[in-house]
């Protein structure tokens, strides 16, 4: 018994490789990746499932399947690297695990369906072609949040939900961590990030022409790679030292001054300091893209999520010279904001002006102005919201600049060398707003 159990092992493990070999001819891109997992053999799961370390298969379901269709094998176990890549195994986050792990099945499966090569090419089913319009009508790029998001808001049936399950469950998801499990998370986040950002780089120089064979991947590889920031973080990044009227508990030893409060009943020996010096922003500029390419919800949503992180008063001065610019090809309205009456003043009362074409350099232009008007005593920076399709300035400004893109209307854009790019997600802003 013990021999014939080594031998399933041994033959599931040679299929795997032969599998991992078959990939890397067509995807050679994917090399590391293919590479990474350790073979298991399980009879406690079902199918076939990684934890991003190892790939535990059932030997009698990996034969089947591979007696089957060869091209079988090969699928699913792009389908875990892919799940590797887009690191879908930590990205749950008190999402219902019934709708994310669709989601994730439904990324995967949309991204090998967009691959040419013959070794993973299979006819893809009504409901697939369903489900992918209509994904796609909704969204540019699929990532397993903004599916699982459109899952959720769309009221389906338990038949339906089923349906879709049995179309896109390829593997099992039984050895993902926990999230409770902090430190398996970070281990397979940290593996898999160096992991995909090499791979971007290869498929975007060495592996160009063979990229062009993998459909969306390289899309999607970009958008998981994005940076994600902090929206507070980001915007003391305009921030200025200054002095601030408050109390400031380290400017005082707290032994004396409760000494003198004991010994004189309500006469401290040391008075503390009035005055303390801070880090807040003071002086920015917001431009809004209105170009007709730019969502007017996508707008709304920017400023109201920015107003909720300056109305926090850690975040900003009491008094501020903020200017709110809207522009598409030229500057169409400029508003000073002085302190956060103003702020929400402009954003209960907010109207869109443009529709025309995108063109930054107007703005900048505009604000260069402003600076030899004296309009600023020491601007920090830019903030530029648009979708980023347009013509950008050649000449590097005197201050700093970023230009921010939501990430539900993000399609990978280069900026100037001299500017920096943030991509928002939803939960990027909400979070700190909160």
């Amino acid at each position: 018994m013990q021999k014939i159990t080594e031998q399933l092992g041994d033959v599931g493990r040679q299929i795997l490789c032969a599998s991992r070999n078959e990939l890397y001819m067509k995807m050679r891109f994917l090399d590391v990746a293919l590479c990474s997992f350790s073979y298991i053999m399980d009879d406690n799961i079902e199918t076939m499932g990684t934890d991003g370390f190892a790939i535990y298969f059932n030997p009698r379901f990996l034969g089947g399947i591979y007696r089957e269709e060869r091209i079988l094998v090969n699928r699913i176990y792009l389908h875990m690297v892919l799940h590797g890549i887009f690191r879908h195994m930590t990205g749950r986050k008190g999402r219902d695990s019934r709708y994310y792990d669709l989601a994730c099945d439904i990324v995967a499966e949309y991204i090998i369906d967009g691959m040419r090569h013959r070794c993973i090419l299979r006819r893809r089913s009504v409901l697939r072609r369903e489900a992918y319009r209509r994904l796609e009508a909704k969204m540019k790029v699929l990532t397993a949040e903004k599916v699982y998001s459109a899952l959720t808001e769309r009221e389906m049936g338990g038949q339906e939900l089923m349906r879709l399950e049995e179309e896109f469950r390829i593997d099992s998801h039984s050895r993902w961590p926990d999230e409770d499990d902090r430190k398996q998370q970070q281990q397979i986040q940290n593996k898999w990030q160096d992991i995909s950002e090499q791979m971007e780089t290869d498929m975007e120089t060495f592996s160009k022409a063979a990229s062009a064979e993998s459909g969306r991947l390289i899309d999607q590889v970009k958008v998981e790679n994005r940076q994600r920031a902090d929206y507070r973080q980001f915007l003391r990044k305009f921030s200025v030292l200054k002095e601030e009227m408050a109390v400031d508990p380290d400017s005082f030893d707290y032994v004396f001054y409760t000494y003198g409060l004991e010994l004189y009943g309500n006469m401290p020996l040391i008075e503390p300091q009035e005055w303390r010096e801070v880090q807040k922003v003071e002086e920015f500029v917001i431009v809004i893209d209105t170009s007709m390419s730019c969502s007017g919800e996508l707008v709304k949503k920017f400023l109201e999520e920015t107003y909720a992180v300056l109305s926090k008063s850690e975040s900003f001065f009491r008094k501020v010279n903020i200017h709110i610019i809207q522009c598409d090809d030229t500057v169409q309205t400029d508003e000073k904001i002085a302190d956060e009456e103003e702020l929400k003043r402009y954003m209960d009362n907010l109207t869109l002006y443009g529709e025309g074409g995108t063109d930054f350099r107007p703005a900048f232009t505009y604000v260069d102005q402003l600076l030899k008007d004296q309009a600023f005593s020491r601007l920090r920076g830019l903030l530029y919201f648009t979708d980023g399709r347009g013509t950008y300035p050649s000449k590097m400004p005197p201050y700093e600049t970023a230009f921010v893109f939501f990430s539900e209307d993000y399609e990978d854009t280069d900026v100037p060398p001299w500017a920096m790019k943030l991509v928002l997600a939803r939960e990027d802003i909400e979070g700190d707003s909160k």
